[in-house]
């Protein structure tokens, strides 16, 4: 994801565009998420956005994350150490939905987007699974 610069994109706009609010929490949130470009946990943009001018509630940042995936800003992973992460959606590229994959070290924790790199379409056969068949 190209990394973006606040000043070279009105942020406040971009939500007012997807139907959410720009409150201050919000705007401090999407800013850390532009900057860093990966997907971070609720806990290192909790650490982040302390850092950046004052600690959030954190029932607020969780309510303020799933608010902007439930209006596809940012994509959601689910770690293979069972840490859910948030990454920003690129609003130059449209329809980004995050279908792409995410690589995890396993030494340091760290998550990045491959996001030049499409998730495999995998297409299971008319008829072959069924309500019928349990499953």
């Amino acid at each position: 994801m190209k990394r973006l610069r606040s000043q070279e994109f009105d942020l406040a706009s971009f939500l007012g565009e997807k139907g959410v609010r720009a409150t201050p929490l919000r705007l401090r949130v999407l800013e850390i998420l532009m900057e860093k470009g990966d997907p971070l946990s609720h806990t290192e943009i909790f650490e982040r956005s302390a850092q950046a001018g004052g600690a959030p509630d954190r029932v607020t940042l969780y309510r303020t994350l799933a608010a902007f995936a439930d209006s596809r800003i940012v994509h959601q992973i689910l770690g293979t150490d069972g840490t859910l992460r948030f990454c920003m959606h690129d609003p130059f590229r449209p329809g980004c939905p995050g279908n792409h994959p995410h690589f995890l070290c396993r030494i340091c924790g760290r998550m990045i987007c491959l996001s030049d790199q499409a998730l495999p379409r995998v297409e299971i056969p008319e008829g072959r699974w069924s309500r019928a068949n349990n499953c």
